[in-house]
């Protein structure tokens, strides 16, 4: 009996050991996504958070909560932003969202270029 917990004890650090290995041999992933330039005014901030509300009261998104209402928040505002930046790597429970200044840069060029 004690020859097997020694066993499985040694197999155990030996599958920890081999999980080490591997984890440490992987260098650290970059993550990179477009970006852009926004610039943080009263009226950008105006203009994108009425989008937002409007977003946000919309039938599309009023019935969600926590993740899943900022995604639909966010693909309501800017659908073509929103491909851009979120639809290949959406963001995630927890996340600090780095990509939301350049959503709103984003969306503050496009958003002009339909105004012009």
């Amino acid at each position: 009996m004690f020859r097997i917990a020694v066993l499985y004890e040694l197999f155990i650090i030996l599958i920890c050991c081999a999980i080490w290995k591997s984890v440490a041999n992987h260098s650290p992933v970059t993550f990179t996504f477009k970006e852009y330039q926004y610039k943080d005014s009263p009226k950008n901030e105006m203009t994108f958070r009425e989008f937002e509300t409007a977003c946000e009261q919309s039938g599309a998104c009023n019935h969600l909560s926590g993740l899943q209402r900022t995604r639909c928040v966010r693909e309501c505002v800017s659908p073509s932003c929103y491909r851009e930046l979120y639809q290949a790597d959406p963001l995630e429970e927890g996340e600090i969202d780095v990509r939301l200044n350049s959503f709103k840069g984003c969306f503050t060029q496009r958003s002009s270029r339909t105004r012009n």
